[in-house]
C-alpha cells in the first residue's frame, strides 16, 4: 500500500492534463514557441559559453572510396572533442554533409568501420550498422564526433583495466547536475558546435547539413534538429517513442532524462518541432527498449503535425523486422534524395 506506483501514474496524468489545458488556450504558433523555449531551457542552450573551434588535424588516411580524417575541435567549458571526418573520393565541389551521432557502445569508431583500437573492422557490422561508412559511400561528407561519456571521452576510472564499450554517463550526468547542467544539454550543444565546424569546411556546401542518429545519438539529433534550423534533414533511428511508453517504462541510461520536460511536452511534441523540415523515423518492430506500439503513437502525432504544416511529404518512416539496431535500407536513399534536393536549391 505504500509503494509509489499509483502516485507516479497519477502524476503523469496530472501533468498531461495541465499541458492539454494550456495548449487549449494557445494558437499553434504560440504552442510551438513555448515548446521551443521549454526545450532550450531544459537543455540550457545559450547558457554555456562557447569556446573557439580551433580545429586541429590529427591524422589523414586514404581508403579506396573515401578519406578519413581524425580531428579535434573546441565546444564549450573547455572541452576538446575528437571526431572522424569521412570524405568521399571523386567529388567535385562542395558536398552535402551529415552529422552522424553514435549510440551507446564504444564510440565514434563503432559507426566508422573501425574496431575499438582504431584498426579496420573487416567483419560483419554490429547493431550500429557502420552507418557513417554507409553515408560517406553515398557521397556525403560525414562528421562523427566522439560523444562525451563514450570511447576516448570516458572518465579515467571507466577506462581502467582495458574496459571497452562501457560509458561514463551515470557519473557525468550526476556530477553535471550539481552545476545545473544536464548531460543531454551538454551533448546537444556539442553537436551544434560540430555543425559550426562542418559549415566552416570548404568541402561542405552551405545550407546542406543533415543529421543521422541512432539510439542515444538519435536523442541528441532530435533535440539539436528541433532547435537548430541549420539541420535540413534528420534521420532518427531506434529512439522515437513517448516518454511514457519507453523512457519511463523501461530502465534507460540516465542520459535520456531531460529536466522538466513533462511540464511542457511529451517526446513526440519535441520531435514535432523539426516540422516542416524533412524527418525520417526508423525503428525495429522487436526493439524491446523502444516498443513499436508507442513508436506508432509518435509517428501518428508527427503525421498530424506535418499534415497541418502542409509538409506531409517531408515525413517518412520505416518499421522493420529487427531489434535495437540500425536498418538503413530505406533511410539511406531517403536522405540522399532529400539532401540532393537541398543541394540543388529545390
Amino acid at each position: 500500500m505504500w509503494n509509489p506506483d499509483a502516485i507516479m501514474e497519477n502524476l503523469y496524468h496530472s501533468y498531461e492534463q495541465k499541458r492539454q489545458a494550456q495548449q487549449g488556450q494557445e494558437t499553434a504558433d504560440q504552442t510551438r514557441e513555448r515548446l521551443k523555449q521549454g526545450l532550450a531551457g531544459s537543455l540550457q542552450i545559450g547558457m554555456l559559453e562557447e569556446d573557439e573551434l580551433r580545429p586541429v588535424l590529427l591524422e589523414r588516411v586514404e581508403w579506396e572510396d573515401h578519406i578519413r580524417e581524425r580531428i579535434e575541435f573546441g565546444t564549450v567549458l573547455g572541452f576538446r572533442v575528437p571526431a572522424y571526418v569521412l570524405i568521399p573520393k571523386g567529388k567535385k565541389g562542395p558536398s552535402a554533409a551529415v552529422l552522424a551521432l553514435h549510440g551507446h557502445g564504444y564510440g565514434s569508431r563503432q559507426i566508422s568501420g573501425l574496431l575499438p583500437d582504431g584498426s579496420e573492422n573487416t567483419g560483419e557490422p554490429d547493431s550500429h550498422g557502420n552507418y557513417a561508412l554507409e553515408l560517406v559511400r553515398r557521397g556525403f561528407v560525414v562528421m562523427v564526433p566522439e560523444v562525451i561519456g563514450f570511447g576516448d571521452r570516458r572518465l579515467v576510472e571507466d577506462v581502467k583495466d582495458g574496459k571497452v564499450g562501457n560509458s561514463s554517463c551515470q557519473a557525468l550526468a550526476s556530477h553535471l547536475l550539481l552545476y545545473g547542467i544536464s548531460l543531454a544539454g551538454l551533448r546537444v550543444q556539442e553537436a551544434q558546435r560540430a555543425i559550426d565546424y562542418m559549415l566552416s569546411r570548404e568541402d561542405v556546401a552551405a545550407h546542406s547539413v543533415g543529421c543521422f542518429g541512432f539510439s542515444g545519438g538519435a536523442l541528441i539529433a532530435s533535440y539539436a534538429a528541433a532547435l537548430d534550423e541549420r539541420v535540413k534533414a534528420t534521420v532518427l533511428c531506434a529512439f522515437p517513442n513517448t516518454f511514457k511508453g519507453s523512457i519511463m517504462h523501461v530502465r534507460h541510461c540516465i542520459d535520456n532524462y531531460l529536466p522538466g520536460a513533462l511540464a511542457y511536452a511529451e517526446l513526440p511534441e519535441l520531435m514535432g518541432l523539426i516540422a516542416p523540415r524533412p524527418l525520417f523515423i526508423a525503428s525495429g518492430k522487436q526493439d524491446r527498449i523502444f516498443p513499436v506500439a508507442t513508436v506508432e503513437v509518435a509517428i501518428q502525432y508527427l503525421q498530424d503535425q506535418y499534415a497541418e504544416a502542409g509538409a506531409a511529404e517531408n515525413l517518412g518512416f520505416h518499421l522493420y523486422e529487427g531489434k535495437h539496431e540500425v536498418n538503413g535500407t530505406q533511410a539511406y536513399p531517403w536522405l540522399v534524395e532529400v539532401m540532393e534536393k537541398e543541394l540543388s536549391g529545390r
